[in-house]
């Protein structure tokens, strides 16, 4: 059995770095929190907008005020 040599140790690394897929997780990780924020943003703006606003405050003013 022969050593390798550093020509073939190489190309086993580099063909190793190619084919190893471990910080996928953590980009995909990354780009979901983000997605994630940005929906909460929107979600806050659209919740504080004034319509919402009004259009709570008009359900909340008729519940209280309705009779059974």
């Amino acid at each position: 059995m022969t050593a390798p040599t550093a020509r073939s140790r190489l190309r086993d690394r580099l063909a190793h770095l190619r084919d190893d897929d471990a910080g996928m997780s953590t980009a995909e990780y990354a780009i979901g929190t983000v997605a994630a924020a940005a929906f909460g943003a929107i979600l806050y703006q659209v919740v504080t907008g004034d319509s919402i606003v009004g259009a709570l405050t008009e359900i909340v003013q008729r519940a209280l005020t309705s009779t059974f």
